[in-house]
């Protein structure tokens, strides 16, 4: 059974290969932000929930009819979308320097939501015979640094394109001191919700095992 992945989120793949699937990688060339005014423009301000969902359902549906590979897709398709949320407000990626370094200094020693939407749709055949999805969250509550501490972390580029501006599988691990809930939602994809909506379109999680160093 092959899963197809609608992100180049290195966090995503790593996660993934870690639990023995070995995904094809497509980039989905959703313009999220498009998606969510419009969205909003019909029903309102999201919630962080309501929005990783929407998002996540996007990009799955936007590799439907896609040949990654130059081959037609058959097996499952997987969209993936997180977002952090502290102090009232979401945040996506930060992308610039003084946003992340303004966003550690409101969350330092503090706590957030890191909620990670995830759409699968069953594609096996070369047609879509069905869609499930969820959203997860996690609590994720931070050590306190020293600014020197929050420059140096910026300085390494790696909170710009992640979202709430850290990681917790790099060099962020550190300055994380806990998380209440599955651990692989903090880096966009929870690997338990994953196995649950695997299960619900009636596909065994092992058939999806398909990396020698992991199964064999």
């Amino acid at each position: 059974m092959r899963l197809y992945l609608a992100s180049t989120s290195p966090a995503r793949l790593q996660t993934l290969r870690s639990a023995g699937v070995e995904p094809i990688a497509a980039p989905p060339g959703v313009d999220e932000e498009a998606v969510v005014a419009a969205r909003e423009a019909e029903t309102g301000p999201l919630a962080a929930r309501e929005m990783v969902q929407l998002l996540a359902q996007a990009k799955a549906e936007a590799l439907v009819g896609a040949e990654p590979g130059g081959e037609p897709i058959d097996g499952l398709i997987l969209g993936g979308d997180s977002a952090f949320l502290t102090g009232g407000s979401i945040h996506g990626k930060p992308h610039l320097p003084e946003v992340a370094r303004q966003r550690w200094l409101a969350q330092n020693g503090g706590h957030g939501e890191l909620w990670s939407g995830h759409w699968l749709i069953d594609h096996r055949g070369g047609r879509v015979n069905g869609a499930v999805g969820r959203a997860d969250v996690a609590t994720v509550r931070f050590a306190a640094l020293d600014e020197a501490e929050i420059d140096a972390y910026i300085a390494t580029g790696e909170p710009l394109l992640v979202a709430g501006a850290f990681t917790i599988d790099s060099l962020g691990g550190p300055f994380i001191r806990r998380v209440e809930g599955d651990p692989s939602t903090v880096v966009g994809l929870s690997l338990s919700t994953l196995r649950d909506l695997v299960r619900e379109l009636g596909v065994a999680w092992p058939s999806l095992w398909n990396r020698g160093d992991s199964v064999g």
